[in-house]
């Protein structure tokens, strides 16, 4: 069959049944399902795509996310990945802003870029703006409180184990993607410069900006690189300036994204962690690295 579908439950309130699995796969005329996780995930080869109406009152309207892929080329040789709100829980200006007494008004701007309401480099450079005078201490004492995403470590370790490039796209600063794909394990990062005069923040960052055309571009720079089609690549992100890169890759992720982006995804994760984007290249959970 053409596709395969692949249902991926979000196992903090919910747990993927045989008879869920069962009637999606009668739903949409599917083969024989492959069981990915019990209780978690599963695959079911399908001709044609399913209605995401009928999806929805099949499952319930459970927390089960479906992503549809083609049934060759599903595991992919590339992955980008944004940051903050993605591959971290926070959005880690504004964390930064608290420090800076800042952090309501920051917020409003980040929620207008992030839903694609105001220029992306137009709201970077009137946040850090903001920030001018802010002690370099601060930006440590805001990485300490970050947190990772489920299954951040998972999806890189695996992809990496089977040969895949990873790397960090971030709008965000080089101070904390350099920190997260340590952590993590990305083999690279890109993000924007904060300046500071050795104490604090001047309240500029380095042009150029690394925006929504800078992700678009450094995705297809990589896959390029790799000597890969951009088919064999997958992005995924949140907010409004990874929707260009999104839209090139051959899986784009949308994951706990905000309506824009929901809107116009090939693909969405709105309940499961990070581990969603490994079954959905068909990995079980028994090939996952920790």
């Amino acid at each position: 069959m053409r596709h395969i579908l692949t249902l991926i439950a979000d196992r903090q309130s919910t747990s993927l049944t045989a008879a869920m699995i069962r009637r999606a796969g009668e739903a949409v005329k599917g083969a024989e399902p492959t069981i990915l996780s019990d209780g978690e995930a599963a695959d079911i080869p399908v001709d044609d795509l399913p209605d995401a109406i009928a999806m929805q009152e099949v499952l319930d309207n459970a927390p089960i996310d479906w992503i549809v892929t083609k049934s060759r080329g599903r595991r992919k040789g590339l992955l980008v990945a944004d940051m903050d709100s993605t591959i971290v829980t926070s959005e880690t200006l504004d964390e930064l802003a608290a420090y800076a007494g800042v952090q309501a008004e920051i917020e409003a701007i980040t929620r207008l870029s992030m839903n694609g309401e105001i220029d992306f480099s137009e709201a970077l450079r009137k946040r850090v703006a903001m920030l001018r005078g802010l002690s370099l201490d601060a930006l440590q004492k805001t990485w300490e409180k970050t947190e990772l995403m489920p299954g951040a470590k998972e999806l890189i370790a695996t992809m990496r184990k089977h040969n895949a490039l990873t790397a960090l796209v971030s709008g965000g600063f080089t101070f904390f993607t350099g920190r997260v794909a340590e952590v993590v394990g990305f083999d690279r990062h890109h993000a924007n410069v904060l300046i500071d005069d050795g104490k604090t923040l001047t309240g500029e960052v380095a042009e150029p900006i690394l925006d929504r055309d800078a992700k678009k571009a450094a995705l297809v720079r990589m896959a390029e690189e790799r000597g890969l089609k951009l088919a064999a690549t997958l992005a995924v992100g949140d907010g409004a300036n990874d929707l260009a890169m999104l839209a090139v890759a051959g899986l784009g992720v949308a994951y706990h994204a905000k309506p824009i982006v929901a809107r116009e995804a090939r693909a969405r994760v709105d309940h499961g962690n990070l581990r969603a984007l490994l079954f959905a290249q068909g990995y079980p959970a028994s090939a996952f690295v920790t």
